[in-house]
Parts: structure tokens; C-alpha cells; sequence
């Protein structure tokens, strides 16, 4: 039974800023700061410890200097002014990505003061958040609230990020799913039989499958980019740009220049003209796999495909990740795609 009387207070004085709880025996930290009192727990019961935490934390305090009316700003003010100097020199495709996790984070901490957010809120937002969606999704946003938290912490307007309790969950590869030669061939004949813009779907869906493109750089290549002379062409992704923000060039393989050369041979194939008019073909893919019984094929199943018979023909995995724009020198087409080699190597030895 508690012999403390309910009178006296919880909290006891035993220097200055420096408290301890007399029910637990932990020491806390107290101090003032623009007119605010800041109390924390120094997670010790011993005197010495507890005092050289303190003196730290007194430090770490002194950085608090907004004003009491700057310390009401609200999350989404706050992120508002992080995008404006975060989105300096990003491309157009990673400005909007942030812009999408703020405004899901918007949902939860945007009327919030940044002052005001605790650990308890970024655990709640985990358990809302968190539930159903995918983990590459989630750590996306998780990226971004950090982010902004820490810009709060930087300008002086909160101590400590409560978004430290925030972390990154694992990201399990999604099967990469190839279509068969045999299967591409039945694609692409299903789609001509039931989409109305079948010549620029089919258009759309070679190219992807014989150039290796994203779509967002399939899509943005004009005929200038197509040296037919040389043999090359080049990948630059528009005015928003590739992946890494560098132009490739990459060779204009003989089954690709035959394509450009027969489908488009009444196109006027110059200057900034775009190559491709449309910019998915996402329902001609998803009816097309439907009618013929075919895996959920996408349009970066075409450029997996397009991986893939470059591996079965024997070509290295450096030189297949120059062509499509990777950076890394091939670790990733090896991670990803090495059980093709495997698979075609035995295949091979079969023929002996």
C-alpha cells in the first residue's frame, strides 16, 4: 500500500530542472523555452546519469527557437513549405509522388500543430495507414512524414522527431511475371480482334517488347531520337526525363528497325514527332489476357520480356542493363533475372 500522502506532489525538485517521480523513482528533465515548459523523462534512476542527461538535454533544448505563434503551425503549412524547398531541381514524376503521400498524411496530421505531434499520434497513423496497403507504398509515406518532422526539428520548432518510432517495413519482390514468345504472339492477335485503337495499342506494346523502354519513355520518344543511319537511338524520356535523369543510347536492334521501318511506313518519321500516339494500353493488356486465358501481363511485362530473350541469346547482364538504364552495372538484372541464364543453360545442355 502507497504511503505517500495524495497530497504531496508527484514530481520532487532536487535541483534545478531536475525532478524526480516519486512513485517510480525515475528522473525527469524540466525547463522553459519561449515561454513553453518542456518536460521529459531522462529514463534513469540514478542521480549522475540522470544529471548529465540533463545538461544534454538542456543543450538539445536551446535549439527551440520559434515563437509561440510559429509553434502553432499545422502539418500540412509545414509540409507545404518542406515540398517547396524539397521539390528544387526533382523531376516532375518525384515532386508528384511526394504530393501524393502528403496528402494521405494530410488525412490524419494535416490540422495538427507540428508542436503538438507525439509518438502516440505516428503510432496511431501506423495502425490506420499501415493496414492494406503495400509495403513499398507505406514507406513512401513514412519517408516523407519523417522528412517533414525533421525539417520541424531543424527550424527549431520541436525538439525531437516523434517520427522516430516510424520504420521502414520490408519489401518482398513481387513474381515477375514474362510472357512466352508464344503467349506475346497471342497478346498481340488478341488485341488486334477486340481493341478499337488496335494499331496504336499493338504499335505500343512492340515497341516496349523490342526496345525495352519504360512506358513513360516509350511513350515520349519523337523520330528524331531514331538513328537509322547509325543504327542507335536514344532514350532521354522528354521533357520529364528517364529514371536517373540521363539519356542513353542505346542500338537499334534489327528486330526493332524492322518494326519502325513496316508499321510506320506512311508516318512522317522526323523531327519532334512522337513515335507512339497513346500513352498506356493498360485495358487493350488486361482484355486481351482476359479473353485468352493469359497471367495479368502489364506493360512492364514487356519490358521484362524483352530481358529476357536478350538473356537467352547470350547476352551479358552489364550490357542488358546499359540498355535499359540501369546503374549498377547489372547487380540487378542478375538479382532479378539469373534464373533465366540457369533455365536457358540447361535447356541448352539438353541439345548435347
Amino acid at each position: 500500500m502507497d504511503s505517500t500522502p495524495s497530497s504531496e506532489p508527484l514530481f520532487v525538485k532536487v535541483a534545478e530542472c531536475l525532478y524526480r517521480n516519486r512513485s517510480s523513482g525515475t528522473y525527469f528533465a524540466l525547463v522553459k523555452r519561449k515561454g513553453k515548459q518542456i518536460r521529459k523523462s531522462l529514463k534513469t534512476k540514478d542521480r549522475k546519469l540522470a544529471e548529465r542527461r540533463l545538461r544534454e538535454f538542456r543543450k538539445d533544448a536551446g535549439r527551440l527557437n520559434a515563437s509561440a505563434k510559429e509553434r502553432k503551425i499545422s502539418f500540412s503549412k509545414l509540409a507545404q513549405r518542406w515540398l517547396k524547398i524539397r521539390s528544387v531541381g526533382l523531376k516532375t514524376s518525384s515532386v508528384d509522388r511526394y504530393k501524393r503521400s502528403l496528402k494521405e498524411l494530410n488525412k490524419f496530421f494535416g490540422d495538427l500543430p507540428v508542436s503538438e505531434i507525439s509518438t502516440r499520434h505516428c503510432e496511431d497513423w501506423i495502425t490506420q495507414r499501415g493496414t492494406g496497403i503495400a509495403a513499398s507504398t507505406f514507406n513512401k509515406d513514412a519517408l516523407v512524414l519523417r522528412a517533414v518532422l525533421d525539417y520541424a526539428k531543424d527550424d527549431g520548432l520541436i525538439l525531437d522527431s516523434p517520427a522516430r518510432v516510424v520504420k521502414r517495413r520490408k519489401v518482398v519482390d513481387k513474381q515477375i511475371v514474362i510472357p512466352t514468345r508464344e503467349e506475346y504472339e497471342r497478346l498481340l492477335a488478341a488485341v488486334d480482334r477486340l481493341d478499337p485503337r488496335a494499331r496504336e495499342s499493338k504499335n505500343l506494346i512492340q515497341l516496349l517488347a523490342l526496345s525495352g523502354m519504360r512506358l513513360g519513355e516509350a511513350t515520349r520518344i519523337v523520330w528524331r531520337e531514331i538513328d537509322f543511319e547509325r543504327d542507335q537511338f536514344a532514350v532521354s524520356g522528354g521533357d520529364v526525363g528517364t529514371k536517373n535523369n540521363e539519356t542513353r543510347f542505346v542500338p537499334l536492334f534489327p528486330s526493332l528497325k524492322r518494326f519502325l521501318e513496316e508499321s510506320f511506313k506512311e508516318e512522317r518519321r522526323e523531327g519532334d514527332a512522337e513515335v507512339i500516339s497513346i500513352q498506356s494500353t493498360k485495358s487493350a493488356l488486361i482484355s486481351a489476357c482476359n479473353h485468352e486465358g493469359l497471367p495479368h501481363f502489364t506493360h512492364h511485362s514487356l519490358r521484362h520480356f524483352f530481358v529476357s530473350n536478350a538473356i537467352e541469346v547470350g547476352v551479358d547482364f552489364k550490357t542488358i542493363a546499359d540498355w535499359v538504364g540501369h546503374k549498377d552495372g547489372g547487380i540487378l538484372v542478375a538479382k532479378r533475372y539469373g534464373h533465366l541464364r540457369s533455365d536457358h543453360s540447361l535447356a541448352m545442355a539438353k541439345l548435347l
